[in-house]
């Protein structure tokens, strides 16, 4: 569904700016600028919030360098958790910047602890509760792991219950174990 929204925006985004380009003087639609409108760099400096699922448009289309300006301008002028989750995806795959688990850690984790009136803040505190929990980019810690999970799992995060489940399993396992 969130994919299908993000698709909806973005061809509505663009269908709407290229109705818009300007024809030069002889009436014919001026195509190299409505590809200049249209290009991911031009949402680089952009001051409309729009611009932040250009990032991850940009990013799956192998725009890397301008997704991740993109995302760091969203994080800077709005702390915007949709890129905070999007830029500590590609740290945490290493695709289109250096490997980091750290500071993909760090971005959920301050993704986690806002609140924006969206989905986005539950979807950080389940990737955050599974990062302390394994040990990525921080060091584990169960119990936080358990508060941030429960937290995402009753804001109604499947995947936060389901690993909830999975970690009870492990501590069962290891309470049997001789």
């Amino acid at each position: 569904m969130r994919k299908f929204l993000i698709s909806t925006v973005c061809c509505a985004t663009l269908h709407g700016a290229v109705a818009h380009a300007r024809p030069p003087g002889n009436g014919a639609p001026d195509i190299k600028s409505a590809e200049s409108e249209l290009s991911y760099r031009s949402y680089i400096t952009s001051n409309k919030r729009i611009k932040c699922l250009y990032g991850y448009a940009a990013n799956k289309t192998g725009d890397h360098a301008a997704a991740i300006q993109i995302f760091d301008d969203c994080i800077r002028r709005w702390n915007d958790v949709f890129s905070m989750i999007g830029l500590a995806q590609m740290y945490e795959t290493g695709i289109g910047i250096r490997q980091d688990a750290a500071q993909s850690t760090a971005l959920m984790r301050r993704a986690a602890q806002l609140d924006d009136g969206s989905s986005y803040p539950s979807l950080a505190r389940y990737h955050f509760g599974v990062a302390l929990a394994e040990g990525y980019g921080i060091e584990k810690n169960i119990a936080e792991a358990r508060r941030w999970l429960h937290k995402a799992a009753d804001e109604g995060v499947n995947e936060a219950a389901a690993y909830l489940d999975h970690l009870d399993h492990l501590d069962h396992q290891d309470r049997a174990a001789p």
